[in-house]
């Protein structure tokens, strides 16, 4: 595999900061919902950096774009029912900037 490419990082970066909140969520008000999203989500963004590493560049970024979208669609939802920030609108954010990063990425690699 050699070195990890540049645009596998944010994969990789937000794959375990989705993994750690998701249990983090659990730890704190016992979520299990929390816990599965997380643990499901950040697993696709993990997976989908080893993908980018890979030969699979085009197949990671889509990956990571269609998890990245699901999560701005769930948590955004979220944060507009609660108006609450902290965690919905974060991550709502974060994943929005993780969607656009991705999908250009995966139309650079696009045959």
């Amino acid at each position: 595999m050699g070195s990890i490419p540049g645009s596998a990082h944010p994969a990789f970066g937000f794959g375990a900061v989705t993994i750690i909140g998701g249990l983090v969520g659990y730890l704190k008000k016992g979520s299990k919902a929390s816990l599965g999203a997380g643990v499901v989500c950040g697993s696709l963004l993990v997976c989908s950096g080893l993908m980018i590493s890979g030969e699979s560049q085009y197949g990671g970024h889509s990956l990571a774009a269609g998890t990245s979208t699901l999560m701005v669609l769930g948590m955004g939802q979220r944060f507009m029912k609660t108006g609450k920030f902290m965690p919905a609108g974060i991550v709502a954010t974060l994943a929005a900037a993780s969607s656009a990063y991705h999908v250009k990425k995966a139309l650079e690699w696009k045959d």
